[in-house]
């Protein structure tokens, strides 16, 4: 069993029990939290949304919230004395995928 949705601007293919990384939630450890937005679903057999499957979620509770390592962003043009260097910590939250639900 398995399901496809989307979240954050980007789409993930899951399963009961699967933890996945995903672009942060508003939400303390411990919530729950559902998606609706799912676009296919297989049980016994796939059910293919056009472009959303009615009545489908996909449920899960947030394991934490965190910040990935940092990503080192460099600024350099040769000849010209010019250097910048800056970083980035993307947040994101860690879901148990819990159950798909269909009607």
């Amino acid at each position: 069993m398995y399901a496809i949705f989307r979240t954050g601007g980007k789409e993930y293919k899951v399963s009961p029990g699967d933890v996945i990384r995903i672009e942060r939630l508003p939400g303390e450890p411990g919530a729950g939290v559902e998606f609706n937005h799912v676009f296919a679903v297989r049980k016994q057999t796939l059910t293919v949304g056009t472009p959303l499957v009615e009545s489908a979620q996909v449920k899960g509770v947030i394991l934490r919230n965190a910040r990935a390592p940092r990503v080192r962003v460099l600024k350099y043009k040769r000849k010209k004395q010019y250097r910048r260097t800056t970083g980035h910590r993307q947040g994101f939250t860690e879901v148990l995928i819990k159950d798909i639900v269909t009607a």
